[in-house]
């Protein structure tokens, strides 16, 4: 009895001790705040993936009905029927996306390999070839539409794929829609930082100054059909 006694007390004191420590410093995780596991990918363990090569089972077509894009060898095309939107809602997250503009490069600037990724269907971060050609700066591959440049131009040859590896926060508004705090965006093009915690300035539109309008925190993510056949394949999302 005496050693079980003593045991417990140890134990205690140990527990009373390191409470006191990790309270004095903060930076020493408690055993309750150990990170969970997530498998590596491609994707990753936790993902929710939202194209896979097979169907748009995941999207809906700009009417509401079933997406109609092309479908072959594990790759979306963009074809004319609309713009496609997910079923599901986001707001905070961690997003891939690889696309590929037209191998056969026709048009220029704005009309060559258009196409956009629509974070809550109204913050456009532009998908185009911008490989050797010239158009405003906040409009190319890796743009935050009409609003900020990328850093760098990191788009490959026409037909290559690419991809864009997005860390985005939703803006905020309080119960009378007033903005509280901006979104903010993190994108790599092909593994390089082109927007760095970048503040969204409202909805990006082709002109006017951006402006916020209050919306649901979780909304959808939208595909541009800019009539163009840019291809889409691998396509996988984390909520943060």
């Amino acid at each position: 009895m005496k050693t079980h006694l003593c045991a417990f007390f140890a134990s205690f004191c140990l527990l009373g001790s390191w409470t006191a420590f990790a309270e004095d410093n903060p930076q020493v995780a408690t055993p309750e705040a150990e990170p969970r596991v997530v498998l590596p990918g491609p994707p990753p363990s936790d993902a929710i993936v939202l194209f896979n090569g097979k169907d748009l089972s995941e999207w809906n077509g700009d009417k509401g009905g079933p997406a109609q894009w092309e479908i072959r060898n594990g790759v979306a095309t963009v074809n004319g029927t609309g713009s496609i939107s997910t079923k599901k809602s986001f707001a905070d997250c961690q997003l891939h996306v690889e696309w590929a503009a037209p191998k056969e490069v026709k048009g220029q600037g704005q009309g060559r390999g258009n196409s956009g990724i629509y974070l809550q269907a109204r913050y456009e971060l532009q998908v185009l070839d911008s490989y050797q050609n010239k158009t405003y700066y906040d409009g190319q591959a890796g743009a935050i539409y009409k609003q900020h440049a990328p850093l760098v131009n990191a788009s490959r040859q026409p037909g290559g794929w690419q991809a864009y590896d997005i860390i985005y926060h939703a803006p905020r508004f309080d119960e009378n829609g007033k903005l509280l705090k901006p979104a903010v965006i993190t994108v790599l093009h092909n593994g390089i930082l082109v927007q760095d915690n970048t503040e969204i300035k409202g909805l990006t539109a082709p002109a006017g100054a951006p402006q916020y309008k209050a919306h649901a925190f979780k909304e959808p993510l939208m595909l541009q059909d800019h009539k163009t056949p840019v291809r889409y394949r691998s396509i996988w999302i984390r909520e943060l």
